[in-house]
């Protein structure tokens, strides 16, 4: 068999379809889409028209509240800082323990510069506990920031609940959705979110694309750009907009409105197939965070008596991880498993297994199959 690709929560296949549409916008069409005084540039405007329109559509938004960035990470770094160099007496922010590092990272720059971060602790199945969350608002919060899915164990939060919270409260609330774009339903009206972000490559679009959503009305949210030079995107993010990845973007979005309910039921089938073949012949592997509330193509297990890397360099066919693409040069155990109160050891012995839109059932079963091998042949060596 050939080499098989689960690492779906790092990065996806381009869907040929969207490559497809990308391709004239590096040839023929190749204008600059701010160029006002000729053909090549009103060819390029529409065409970031047309997938601004198609991102809007998939969340619930209005175009004019869609800014394209370079992806997730650009996304929240305007979200963060920029809601956060608005004039006001409100120093104090909420997020997660289990956020990505594109969110601590940043919480940790904004605590360097004055503001205090409340960093909650989730349940031990990787839920947020809304108590908790309720309890730690004070007069001078000024926004949460969750992560909707996590990229490592797949749990969703309950946004709509956490956006409610924020509402009553009169807080900025951000989501991360680079990991649930595409895959659940997103209504940022409904979910009550005011700054959304997301990025093109985690669900079959093209790399170095994303975009924020920004609430324009009831309540307006207002952001300081971060990056300056020319006031593209409504003076949002300057430089000179990527149309071919921009139209590469909103080709995913519109693929994902069309195949999204027949797709998670497909890709579900095909994680409980790799779940209870593993289970039957590894009965003693920990599911790590809730089966309840989790993206369907998400599967994060830990092999008692094993070293996660030794299995995963043993499987060069199989594309799997131990964790966040970002730190995959960490030896650092996970911060989202010891979030949820395993061991270092424990963390050191868990996979991530991501599966997607081009994933076969053939595929799974050459996989269970060679795990369970592994895992088996790993741990008589460590005897």
């Amino acid at each position: 068999m050939n080499k098989i690709y689960l690492d779906n929560q790092a990065t996806t296949q381009i869907d040929p379809i969207v490559l497809d549409t990308m391709i004239p916008y590096l040839k023929n069409k190749f204008g600059n889409s701010s160029s006002r005084s000729h053909a090549f540039g009103w060819e390029d405007e529409e065409a970031v028209d047309v997938a601004r329109e198609h991102v809007s559509t998939l969340i619930g938004a209005t175009p004019q509240e869609i800014i394209f960035t370079s992806g997730a990470t650009e996304s929240i770094n305007l979200a963060l800082k920029g809601s956060t160099q608005i004039k006001s007496t409100k120093k104090h922010i909420i997020t997660f323990k289990t956020e990505h590092k594109a969110v601590l990272d940043i919480c940790e720059f904004l605590e360097n510069s004055g503001f205090e971060i409340t960093y909650l602790s989730v349940k031990n199945n990787g839920l947020i506990d809304l108590k908790k969350l309720k309890s730690a608002i004070r007069k001078d919060t000024l926004l949460i920031s969750v992560l909707h899915a996590n990229n490592e164990i797949g749990v969703i939060q309950p946004i709509a609940e956490i956006g409610e919270i924020c509402d009553s409260n009169n807080l900025i609330f951000h989501v991360d959705a680079a990991q649930s774009i595409g895959k659940i339903p997103i209504d940022v009206k409904k979910m009550n979110i005011h700054l959304l972000s997301i990025s093109a490559h985690k669900f079959y679009g093209p790399k170095g694309c994303g975009a924020l959503y920004i609430r324009r009305k009831n309540p307006a949210i207002k952001l300081t750009p971060i990056i300056h030079g020319g006031g593209h995107e409504k003076g949002f993010r300057s430089g000179t907009l990527a149309v071919h990845n921009i139209v590469g973007l909103g080709k995913a979005c519109e693929i994902s409105q069309q195949k999204m309910e027949e797709e998670s039921i497909r890709i579900k089938i095909l994680r409980d197939k790799l779940l209870d073949g593993l289970k039957d012949k590894i009965p003693d592997l920990i599911i790590n965070g809730t089966m309840d509330y989790r993206l369907t193509g998400n599967l994060n297990v830990c092999f008692p008596s094993t070293k996660s890397d030794s299995i995963i360099m043993s499987m060069r066919d199989i594309a799997l991880s131990s964790g966040s693409a970002c730190k995959s040069a960490s030896i650092q155990p996970s911060h989202v498993l010891k979030a949820l109160g395993l061991t270092k050891q424990e963390s050191h012995a868990s996979i991530r297994f991501g599966i997607g839109r081009f994933n076969t059932e053939e595929e799974i079963d050459f996989t269970i199959r060679k795990v369970i091998n592994t895992v088996n042949r790993t741990r008589q060596m460590a005897v």
